[in-house]
């Protein structure tokens, strides 16, 4: 398995191929059947200290003196490139993780978006001038960071890639990437794509390794001047403390269980395959699932039908046959789940979906359910599963509904479905979440949409104009010329 022609066992360090520097390398696993995939560069403390330096180097010379514009066109370049291997790039993703070739594939559509994205804004970052007294000049400058660190999942590789290294390079900053050690090939394959873009050498440093390793090596760093990772909740308050030692920011997003609210107006047939998607995409191994379904009385029974129907249909199984679900990343993933399922024993199962019968033995499989009747204070209607679980509950009126959906630690996304304008401009207000989607849920992916959350869900924005901000510092310049 060599993506891109690269062999994978190589980190990418100050724009070349090397071998990690305590010659260790970490197997991969293919989810669909278990079987061995290839070998990675278990990346040390000793590759990030390099990358980190090359990082540096790159910006204090060539990357650090290219003009907003020179940025642009980098990234667009970069963009083709994407496009021109999606294929590829498709087939990587999904033999990696697991997922699906159709959403493999839209998430190299979504790669390049967000390099397109980016290339167009790079150079319409800029500061303002400030009214000041009589006599002076005030204004501000957004600059970049410097070097920025990045450690990514291994749900949306290239997506998180997209969004976070897009937005940090169109900054201005140099970058060190740690993927995730169950999903490095696409980030590997894009780290060569950036050597054929000709990003100048250091400006992008890629080292696969484990997070206890390379990551921990990475958010201890006194090289880094700003982090982003996107995970889990225990391994973020880990980075955060890490960084705090440096006194170093941190964009941390950390996950969700983000609820649906169904009132009695809403357009209950238009919604379904929202609220069954929102839970099931990506085996459910998505921060933004909505893994909570939130339906007023008087619809409950008609949408618990219609969700069951639609559940009883969904087939899991391995990702190249392209079907509705794929395997979950790991076995150890499929553990998580299946000793959460284990916990809803109390709950009334709605609907369970199946296994393909031809998926192979070795693989993560779990068949995604719906529970109903969970109280709000179940163990399933608060913690994260990251797997196709999604729970239904009843409730009485707006107030309640409230009351529910705002009733975890998390607040990254939450919808609400009424045709109703008043309550929509109200339960925008009132839903704790970083995004808020009226009568839809995601909005196609939206490039372009600020994303990120509050609570155990994390803070910074990603994606959009507002990640520049986010990979940029602030300025103030006061002259006083009389």
């Amino acid at each position: 398995m060599k993506p891109l022609g690269i062999d994978p066992q190589h980190c990418l360090i100050d724009g070349e191929w090397v071998s990690p520097a305590n010659g260790e390398y970490l197997q991969l696993v293919n989810p669909s059947d278990g079987t061995h995939l290839c070998e990675i560069a278990r990346g040390s403390a000793e590759d990030i200290a390099r990358a980190v330096s090359a990082a540096r180097k790159a910006y204090d010379t060539e990357w650090g003196a290219t003009t907003a514009l020179q940025r642009s066109r980098y990234l667009a370049r970069l963009k083709d490139l994407i496009l021109q291997n999606t294929d590829e790039l498709a087939r990587l993703e999904s033999i990696d993780v697991g997922k699906p070739l159709t959403q493999a594939r839209a998430d190299v559509i979504a790669l390049a978006r967000y390099m397109e994205f980016y290339a167009g804004a790079a150079d319409k970052l800029h500061g303002q001038t400030i009214p000041y007294l009589d006599g002076y000049t005030v204004y501000t400058l957004r600059e970049p960071h410097g070097v920025t660190g990045h450690i990514i999942p291994w749900n949306y590789p290239m997506q998180i890639i997209g969004r976070s290294i897009g937005a940090s390079l169109a900054a201005g900053n140099a970058c060190v990437l740690k993927p995730a050690e169950e999903a490095c090939l696409t980030a590997l394959a894009f780290a060569e794509l950036a050597r054929q873009a000709e990003l100048p050498a250091g400006t992008l440093n890629v080292v696969p390794g484990l997070g206890a390793e390379a990551g921990a090596a990475l958010t201890r760093s006194k090289g880094v001047d700003h982090i982003s990772f996107t995970g889990s909740v225990n391994v973020g308050k880990e980075i955060q403390r890490n960084a705090a030692e440096n006194i170093v920011p941190v964009t941390l997003e950390l996950g969700g269980k983000s609820p649906q609210v169904v009132f009695d107006d809403a357009d209950v047939d238009a919604a379904i395959p929202f609220l069954v998607n929102a839970g099931i995409q990506n085996a459910g191994q998505t921060c933004s699932a909505s893994s909570r379904i939130l339906v007023h009385k008087s619809r409950y029974d008609e949408v618990t039908e219609k969700m069951a129907a639609r559940y009883s249909s969904l087939v899991a199984g391995p990702a190249l046959k392209d079907l509705d679900l794929g395997p979950l990343v790991s076995q150890r993933q499929k553990q998580i789940v299946e000793d959460y399922l284990k916990q809803g024993a109390d709950l009334q199962t709605v609907a369970v979906g199946s296994i393909h019968p031809e998926a192979p033995e070795g693989g993560a499989y779990t068949a995604p359910v719906l529970f109903a009747g969970t109280q709000s204070d179940h163990i399933l209607a608060q913690q994260e599963i990251f797997g196709p679980v999604q729970m239904l509950l009843p409730f009485h009126d707006e107030d309640e509904a409230v009351t529910l959906a705002n009733a975890t630690d998390f607040g990254l996304v939450a919808s609400c479905w009424t045709r109703d304008g008043a309550r929509q401009m109200r339960m925008a207000k009132k839903l704790r979440s970083g995004q808020v989607f009226i009568n839809n849920y995601g909005a196609g992916g939206g490039v372009e949409l600020p994303f990120g959350g509050s609570g155990l869900s994390g803070h910074g924005r990603e994606k959009g104009f507002e990640a520049l901000y986010g990979f940029t510092t602030l300025k103030t310049v006061a002259a006083l010329h009389g």
